[in-house]
């Protein structure tokens, strides 16, 4: 109990180490390409074995705020991004389309839950979008029509559709049959799911170690500009509900910033080029290190609506 009690305290330390292990040379593995999408699959399938149906049903009763979030997450926010970076860099372009195009990551009710936000909100966002994902990521390469790569709409619908819904129908099909099971073993949960992000974040990184250390400083500047789009993102999801409370403001900021990107890696290694892999590889640092630095600044920030009340 006491690992488990330190693995949820200090997941930030297990992510770091899955990154320095799989940027050392003397560790080295090869993992099959089904690797990834398993891996997912099981962080997917873990996360959905917390989440009732019900609780689908019930995130919708807000619909307005709901839907304007997963606008925002969904279809403005990449839309903006791509147009932008595209100026500079056609393919650093498509890269954060792919990136931002992704729905909230599982994780961030637990991500919320450090930030002192809105947990019931994140925990309805991560649903929804994941649910969209399917249909919005396809949607937006299609409207943009991008045929710089040979990107397949329908099989790319087809890879997320798979990867979201399976393990949720799964979940739900266990917890009916087995839910004392379930329950007894609920506080596991949260801890094995770190373990696994662990794995998945080692076996990405060190599949893409000599690129990342053969060329330090075209990657030094990769990941300044994903930094950049990352603190953005925070900046974006914070600002874009003005009227709710710092608690809900939070809550969409984390979800905004702490997308599923390691929906964004499988998509990458079936799809699209090695440089735009890398750079999805890449996104782990940020994704892994901005969330202490966010919640200082979140700390400093006064909640207006208490005050007014």
């Amino acid at each position: 109990m006491r690992i488990i009690r330190l693995i949820e305290t200090h997941f930030w330390i297990v992510l770091l180490a899955g990154i320095v292990l799989g940027l050392w040379p003397p560790v080295e593995i090869e993992a099959p390409p089904i690797v990834p999408k398993l891996l997912l699959g099981m962080m997917l399938f873990t996360a959905f074995m917390k989440i009732d149906a019900l609780e689908i049903i019930e995130s919708l009763k807000n619909f307005r705020l709901i839907s304007w979030i997963a606008f925002v997450y969904m279809l403005a926010i990449p839309v903006v991004f791509y147009f932008i970076t595209a100026i500079f860099d056609k393919e650093f372009a498509i890269a954060m389309l792919l990136l931002t195009a992704m729905p909230a990551g599982v994780s961030t009710p637990v991500l919320t839950d450090i930030a002192k936000g809105n947990i019931p909100l994140s925990m309805s966002l991560a649903i929804v979008t994941q649910l969209a994902a399917p249909f919005t990521v396809p949607l937006l390469f299609w409207i943009l029509d991008i045929n710089s790569l040979s990107i397949n709409k329908l099989m790319i619908l087809k890879d997320i559709a798979i990867l979201v819904f399976v393990p949720m129908i799964i979940s739900q099909i266990i917890k009916k049959f087995l839910p004392r099971t379930i329950e007894r073993s609920q506080k596991f949960f949260t801890s094995f799911n770190v373990l696994i992000l662990f794995s998945f974040v080692y076996i990405t990184i060190s599949s893409q170690r000599e690129v990342i250390l053969g060329n330090p400083a075209g990657v030094v500047w990769k990941l300044a500009a994903l930094y950049l789009v990352f603190i953005l993102l925070h900046i974006i999801g914070y600002m874009s509900c003005p009227r709710q409370n710092r608690e809900s403001r939070i809550a969409v900021a984390i979800g905004s910033a702490y997308m599923n990107n390691g929906l964004a890696i499988v998509l990458a290694v079936s799809y699209f080029s090695p440089s735009i892999l890398v750079l999805m590889v890449l996104s782990e640092f940020p994704w892994n290190t901005l969330l202490a630095p966010f919640k200082k600044v979140m700390e400093k920030i006064p909640d207006r609506s208490r005050r007014s009340t």
